[in-house]
């Protein structure tokens, strides 16, 4: 299939570069390196983009996870930000990629540290969210709105929470992607069906505005890339290609615990931080059953690694806030895993926490575009600004931006059946029954979406390949993954195409089957 991304692919395209003039040169194959990739190829022009490791393999797969409508912007007053962000969850869970994101309820515990003054404050900011959405038109049949609930309710959907002095809670909801870097795979296959050169583990060593030296780190080889125009989408890392760029860091941790740890826990959780008026940690149940906890903002000095380490000291801070409303404390020993995310904010003054996650675009004098800041939820829109950029620059041959109606791989087409109730996950469901294979599993619909089919065909081929390993992953999804997503060694399986790498013990027992998928 055109979009296909496997090894051969990668030596063909990488080979064929040397003779290229490409109209744009990405460099960064994160969410908005991609996203980028996707709407210069969507417009006609010719396409090169390039990272140094995998696909998503920065920040872009070391989110909350969330797709969301920016409230915490619209308490700091920064409401363009916060209306851009609805505007973005909402052509996310409308149209380009309904199958990988999905409302998802959140619950603010009433417990006693949380006064009657706060809820109410927070409840109009959700109502003001919600206002939001409908000015954005996501219809509240994919985004129900706000609303206070028994402490019965409560525990109901949260059941480890304390019931000691709950009085209930306030329930919103936002979008929850089903995995972050499946977004970025997903995004840079849709590119490649448009004829964009995806290239993983090719490091731009240098770079000037009209192209880039390249490194192969497969082999080694040194070459030109010749471009006529460029965009840096490398993030926290663009300073290191261009040193006249000046970035501030902030790590953010999430920890990340077994089903086991948190049972009957059906919606997230906001849990107020100590001191602060509009800043919860997250507590977000996850479709394989495990549960992440987040998220901190610490500024972050010094050369930036290439994966952040967790400290200690982030565990024991998200404990102690996830513990003050649960019935049974968590202890260290039940953290499985840890992870971070180095957020990309331009240099500025005061808190990490308190900047603005407004993207901006910067023009270096020989005309390559920096594009940082921002959030997964807008990467879209910062991709379209940054190839707009490009264009007026290079006076290219370009058409408008077409990828706020373009499906993604895996998504239902327009004009496809939506489902008896206009849900487009129901209408993958109903169009399945209707081919006759009723019975695609829930959890391939969602990561693979119109694709699902597919990927159970190898199993039935195979049914070798339909035993389940850590967090339900067969080893047809591990096969899918090298023939069709760009998967090279064992890392990109367990720790992007799939998620069973954030917890260390389940990476190594599942090590046999990826090395056997990739020998496939």
């Amino acid at each position: 299939m055109s979009s296909s991304l496997n090894a051969a692919r990668r030596s063909r395209e990488l080979a064929g570069l040397r003779d290229l003039v490409v109209d744009v040169l990405v460099v960064g194959l994160g969410a908005t390196g991609a996203g980028a990739a996707l709407d210069a190829a969507s417009r006609g022009l010719s396409v090169a983009a390039i990272d140094a490791h995998d696909l998503a393999f920065g920040t872009s797969r070391w989110s909350s996870k969330m797709i969301h409508g920016g409230l915490r912007y619209l308490a700091g007053g920064q409401v363009g930000v916060a209306y851009e962000s609805t505007v973005e969850r909402g052509v996310l869970l409308r149209h380009t990629a309904p199958h990988l994101v999905a409302a998802q309820p959140y619950l603010l515990p009433l417990v006693p540290a949380v006064s009657r003054g706060q809820a109410a404050v927070v409840m109009t900011g959700y109502r003001l969210g919600d206002g939001l959405r409908m000015a954005a038109r996501t219809p509240r049949h994919l985004l129900p709105g706000p609303s206070r609930i028994s402490a019965g309710r409560a525990l109901a959907l949260a059941a480890p929470l304390s019931p000691r002095g709950l009085r209930g809670g306030l329930l919103s909801w936002d979008g929850r992607l089903v995995d972050d870097a499946r977004l970025v795979v997903a995004l840079a296959r849709t590119a490649a069906s448009r004829g964009a050169r995806i290239l993983t583990r090719c490091r731009a060593l240098e770079l000037t505005g009209d192209g880039a030296q390249v490194r192969d780190e497969l082999t080694g080889d040194a070459f030109a890339v010749r471009a006529r125009t460029v965009v840096n989408a490398t993030g926290v890392w663009a300073a290191q290609l261009r040193p006249e760029i000046r970035m501030r860091p902030s790590r953010g941790t999430h920890l990340v615990f077994r089903p086991e740890t948190l049972p009957g826990l059906t919606a997230g959780l906001h849990v107020p931080l100590p001191g602060e008026s509009n800043r919860f940690a997250l507590v977000l149940p996850q479709p394989d059953g495990r549960v992440y906890a987040g998220l901190t903002d610490e500024p972050v000095d010094g050369p930036v690694p290439d994966v952040p380490q967790v400290p200690e000291e982030d565990v024991t801070f998200l404990l102690d806030v996830i513990n003050s409303v649960l019935e049974v404390p968590i202890g260290r020993a039940q953290v499985a895993g840890a992870y971070a995310g180095l957020r990309p904010l331009p240099d500025a003054e005061g808190r990490t926490a308190d900047l603005s996650r407004k993207h901006a675009l910067l023009t270096s004098p020989d005309g390559v575009v920096t594009i940082v800041g921002g959030k997964l939820t807008t990467y879209r829109r910062m991709a379209e600004d940054a190839v707009d950029r490009v264009v007026s620059l290079g006076r290219l041959d370009a058409g408008p931006c077409r990828t706020a109606r373009l499906p993604l791989v895996g998504a239902v087409p327009q004009g496809s059946p939506q489902g008896s109730h206009g849900d487009p996950r129901e209408g993958l469901r109903e169009s399945f029954a209707a081919g006759g294979a009723p019975g695609v599993p829930e959890r391939l619909l969602e990561r693979y979406g119109s694709e699902a089919g597919a990927v159970l065909a190898l199993m039935e081929r195979d049914p070798g390949l339909a035993e389940p390993g850590p967090t339900g992953v067969t080893g047809a999804e591990l096969v899918w993954g090298v023939r069709h997503e760009g998967a090279l060694d064992a890392a990109d399986l367990l720790d992007r195409r799939t998620r069973i790498g954030l917890v260390p013990e389940d990476r190594e027992a599942a090590l046999p089957a990826a090395r056997a998928a990739l020998a496939y």
